[in-house]
């Protein structure tokens, strides 16, 4: 069973991917929801270069220019990509935002004036460091999505630190919100082999099983007759 420690790390490691997949062409073949949809996204690449254009014929008004002008032009930007990169970036941050709350301890208080000079220095010393400490959650500056997943993943793995024990309830809300992202990052890259059953039945009554991921194109397999499936037609 695929644990919640492994859902953080595949987030951290193959978020350089995911930065790189962003200005690829898209891979056609992917996995999808079935041959079905193979059009499907074929619509969505449609609509990706439309978004695109408007994008870029944006960026040329604002920049006062024809598009027959030499310069540098933007990159496309494979928009399903990065929609993927937003909406784990904020989940695993807000995750983490949450999570802070309750483990985290209040960094150690500053001495008081009252205390002697000397004792006063190394209690001040010690608070500072407390408050400075790089394990703790930042609320501000670097909250990018592999950072935390790794302090997330942390916790899990109950690593010392300015923390409390983590409540079970707080666990499993960290396991789901880590498969979910998990699993929107590995769609996105195509990195995990995938199967699945179309609602709709074979003519013969056998149900249709989908297989694909990991790079490769999708067949089809009817349970009943045996007959497979490819993207360009019947294979067997």
């Amino acid at each position: 069973m695929t644990t919640t420690a492994t859902h953080l790390r595949t987030i951290a490691l193959h978020w350089r991917d995911l930065h790189d997949a962003v200005g690829a062409p898209a891979q056609i073949g992917a996995f999808g929801l079935g041959l079905r949809g193979y059009l499907a996204r074929l619509d969505e690449l449609d609509a990706e270069q439309a978004e695109y254009a408007r994008h870029q014929a944006a960026h040329l008004r604002s920049l006062e220019r024809g598009p027959d002008q030499i310069g540098e032009r933007p990159a496309p930007v494979r928009l399903v990509v990065l929609d993927t990169m937003r909406a784990v970036e904020m989940t695993l941050v807000e995750c983490a935002d949450q999570t802070a709350a309750v483990v985290q301890r209040s960094p150690m208080a500053y001495a008081p004036r009252s205390w002697p000079a000397a004792d006063r220095a190394r209690r001040d010393q010690l608070a500072r460091a407390d408050a400075l400490d790089p394990r703790r959650w930042r609320y501000t500056g670097h909250r990018t999505a592999p950072y935390a997943a790794l302090w997330l993943l942390a916790r899990v793995k109950r690593a010392a630190g300015p923390f409390t024990a983590l409540p079970e309830r707080d666990e499993k809300r960290i396991a789901t919100v880590a498969a979910g992202a998990a699993e929107r990052v590995e769609r996105a890259l195509d990195i995990a082999a995938q199967r699945r059953t179309l609602e709709q039945r074979h003519d013969c009554g056998g149900a249709i099983d989908i297989h694909g991921g990991e790079g490769r194109a999708p067949l089809a397999h009817c349970t009943g007759c045996g007959r497979i499936w490819s993207e360009g037609g019947v294979a067997a």
